[in-house]
């Protein structure tokens, strides 16, 4: 029996398709994977070291930092002596790391050539996100019940305090602006800092609960959160602080990225998948891929220098924990 042929139109659509969903998939690569053995339990937060050509991995439930070689893909050395470590910073200008310990209390200070321990900060009760303010040169810690804690980049002495009406989660700083954006799951707000006088001078509604992630289109004056309940991403204006858009994701992100050359967002959720986002315009997002990653990995880091993106894994069965090295083109 002759096959039913297609009519041209209805063809060309079928190709086109195909065609969209190849280019789309393509957009990521896996490139490698570096296995971490010996590495149990939750995996946080990660950090690189961009010309060492290293990755900083908090392996939170193993009490432990993990120093990948990313020039070779291969586990270099397991750092102990942490208690919970969540959030890493490597800050290049120092040549320091700094480890974020949310059972410990603390922030550790570590030579980042020699990775011994140089200096302890103490009493930072659920010490969980690190960034590095290159204007100001201080590295800014979120930390207990609801504040962020400035410290001197050089000496790890205290600038200051700012409080907040809850624990922060992740946070990103404007590098032409005075401002801190950061999520404050417990208050469903988004808190907005000025960095420069200390305050906050604003608050965002979260219309959905359980705000981590973060991201920020600077340029495009475009911030990206990540919610868990529902699951949905939503973009806001960061000038007004309006929700302009949001889509469905998958459940339990802890990790988005904008991608500023390719104009995509990178959502990696707990659920297995990563999730990549096309931004048509300021207010229009099409949702390119869904590509299958591991259980539970729901952290990573985008390395834009690299064109790399990384998914940390925790150990599953007869799996072990590992980064998954995506090539984004």
């Amino acid at each position: 029996m002759e096959s039913p042929s297609l009519p041209l139109s209805a063809a060309l659509f079928l190709m086109l398709g195909a065609a969209a969903r190849f280019g789309s998939a393509a957009g990521l690569e896996l490139a490698a994977t570096i296995p971490m053995p010996a590495v149990k339990g939750r995996i946080d937060h990660l950090a690189a070291d961009v010309q060492g050509r290293r990755l900083f991995v908090a392996a939170l439930g193993n009490n432990t930092v993990e120093v990948l070689d990313v020039e070779r893909n291969r586990h270099v050395k397991s750092l102990a002596g942490f208690n919970e470590p969540q959030g890493v910073l490597y800050v290049p200008q120092t040549n320091r790391l700094y480890v974020a310990n949310g059972n410990g209390g603390r922030v550790d200070i570590l030579n980042a050539a020699s990775l011994l321990p140089i200096k302890r900060i103490e009493e930072l009760d659920d010490a969980d996100n690190v960034r590095y303010d290159a204007a100001r040169h201080t590295v800014i810690v979120g930390y207990g019940k609801g504040a962020l804690r400035i410290l001197q980049a050089g000496s790890g002495e205290s600038a200051g305090d700012v409080r907040l009406e809850g624990h922060p989660e992740a946070f990103q700083l404007e590098r032409k602006g005075p401002r801190v954006l950061i999520n404050v799951p417990d208050a469903r707000q988004i808190a907005v800092v000025d960095r420069g006088k200390q305050i906050t001078v604003a608050a965002w509604n979260v219309p959905a609960a359980r705000n981590f992630p973060m991201a920020l289109d600077e340029e495009g004056r475009r911030l990206f959160v990540g919610a868990r309940s529902p699951a949905v991403m939503l973009v806001y204006d960061a000038d007004s602080g309006k929700v302009v858009a949001k889509a469905k994701i998958g459940a339990d992100t802890d990790d988005l990225f904008f991608d500023a050359v390719r104009k995509r967002i990178y959502v990696i959720c707990g659920a297995g998948r990563l999730d990549v986002f096309r931004q048509e315009s300021p207010d229009r997002y099409i949702k390119e891929d869904s590509v299958k990653t591991a259980p539970r990995a729901r952290t990573g880091l985008f390395v834009p220098e690299d064109e790399k993106l990384y998914v940390a894994a925790p150990a599953a069965g007869s799996s072990p924990a590992r980064v998954l090295v995506y090539r984004v083109r």
